[in-house]
């Protein structure tokens, strides 16, 4: 009789949810304070005002963009593009030296995970009583739990969904339109999506995001050198791991320090066994050290069997902070922050542009002088109403006229006003001349733009 076959073994198998256990210690009480600051950012920005107005706004419909007294305009997408930039070389820069630091400590994924956490726990018990609760069958007390957290759950995305349109929409005006049930077609649906997308994330795809969707998981290790500080467990002083009485030299049975308590996989959020090595599905966020640092002082046995560390310094070498690529992401980094923090300090307030008519290249008036007509364009990047006036130098006897001679712009607006020069004809030496245009504001602020003036003369 021919034996069965055997059978083909699965080529992919689902991983088990993961159920963090709480645990306290020094490094989870810098997380959950980074939480609170960081969503404490989040929430009350736009609640903040600044010379009456909301102090973060980003009005798209108005293409303004307010940021602290600030006013961006659409022709500052320098500033944008130069601050993307330094955000990334700080992701570089931080993860070489400290690894998966921002995964553990300030993602927005990590950091709505967490207060989803703190929700489910209140709700729903600690680890234990959570995963017995999802084995038990469904019955009254069950359903009423579960009602309860994703009510919580529900309420919170809503919330922070509508925050986050607030950055978009004036704070006041968007939530008395909520609270009239008369939001316009884009903040509801922004508002929902974004709830939406907190409430899947944070509550049902937690540490699958940072498994398997972060792309920053599959590229960190192009980061990472020898001297990268990571966290490790020590093998060499935990191995052979097994449990043993307290107080028994774990020498004379033959044993690491390591009491296979399995607590620093309870307390993992991606569910990893740390003693394994260093894996991309760690996020760095040090649970694992508070609880095995609280396994050792039970047991009576130093700490940092798990700690941060880096890999020269658990081979017995020497770690060098300073290396090539760090100096090389610290300098450029250093210089970008400072062209970004001076270009914004020095930032004009005020956009000229002279736009020479096409129709006629120049004109010679009765009283022998050689005119020129432009347009000009004043952008008021200020805060607030502003005049301006007009004037040219560059030759001997140049005038300058525009219609009205002295004009107001308001704020983030934009003026056109048809401008003439006019030159006396005995000063021109050359066919093109160079004037300099400056459009100076009521309050101080003034630009300058190159003019070219065109003459009957020819080149010397």
């Amino acid at each position: 009789m021919p034996e069965p076959a055997a059978a083909e073994p699965a080529l992919y198998a689902a991983r088990p949810k993961a159920y963090p256990r709480e645990i306290g210690g020094r490094f989870q009480r810098l997380r959950k304070l980074a939480v609170l600051a960081l969503l404490g950012l989040f929430y009350g920005l736009p609640w903040l005002t600044w010379d009456d107005r909301q102090a973060v706004l980003f009005d798209l419909p108005a293409r303004q963009f307010h940021v602290f007294g600030l006013l961006f305009l659409p022709q500052d997408f320098f500033f944008l593009a130069l601050l993307l930039i330094c955000a990334a070389l700080a992701l570089f820069f931080f993860t070489a030296v400290a690894g998966r630091l921002w995964c553990g400590y300030a993602c927005p994924q990590t950091v709505w995970t967490e207060v989803f956490l703190w929700m489910e726990r209140w709700v729903e018990g600690d680890r234990a009583r959570r995963m017995r609760l999802d084995k038990a069958p469904w019955t009254a007390g069950k359903t009423l739990r579960k009602t309860a957290k994703h009510a919580l759950w529900i309420a919170f995305s809503l919330f922070t969904g509508f925050t986050l349109v607030s950055f978009f929409t004036p704070r006041v005006e968007l939530w008395q339109e909520l609270t009239r049930f008369d939001l316009g077609g884009w903040e509801l649906f922004w508002g929902l999506f974004y709830g939406f997308a907190t409430y899947g994330n944070a509550g049902f795809m937690r540490e699958n995001v940072c498994i398997y969707m972060c792309p920053y998981a599959r590229f960190q290790s192009a980061m990472f050198d020898r001297d990268t500080l990571i966290i490790t467990y020590d093998q060499d002083r935990g191995e052979p791991r097994g449990g043993r009485a307290r107080g028994v030299d774990p020498r004379s049975r033959g044993l690491g320090d390591c009491v296979d308590c399995t607590l620093c996989v309870q307390v993992c959020p991606t569910g990893i066994d740390i003693r394994e090595g260093l894996q991309y599905e760690c996020i760095g966020c040090a649970a694992c050290i508070d609880a095995c640092d609280s396994v050792m002082d039970r047991v009576g046995y130093p700490r940092g069997l798990i700690r941060y560390t880096t890999e020269a310094a658990v081979l017995g070498g020497h770690t060098h902070v300073l290396r090539p690529r760090i100096v090389i992401y610290g300098l450029l980094l250093l210089a970008l922050l400072t062209a970004l923090g001076t270009a914004v300090a020095l930032r004009t307030p005020l956009n000229v542009d002279v736009i020479a008519d096409r129709g006629r290249l120049y004109r010679e008036t009765a009283d022998d002088q050689i005119e020129n007509v432009y347009t000009l364009k004043v952008v008021n990047k200020s805060g607030d109403p502003e005049r301006y006036r007009a004037s040219i130098t560059g030759l001997p006897g140049a005038t300058l006229e525009t219609d009205p001679p002295r004009f107001q712009v308001p704020s983030a607006g934009v003026a056109v006003v048809p401008m003439r020069i006019r030159v006396p004809a005995d000063t021109l030496t050359a066919r093109v001349s160079t004037l300099t245009l400056t459009v100076t504001a009521a309050g101080g602020a003034s630009a300058t733009q190159d003019v070219r003036f065109l003459g009957p003369a020819d080149d010397d």
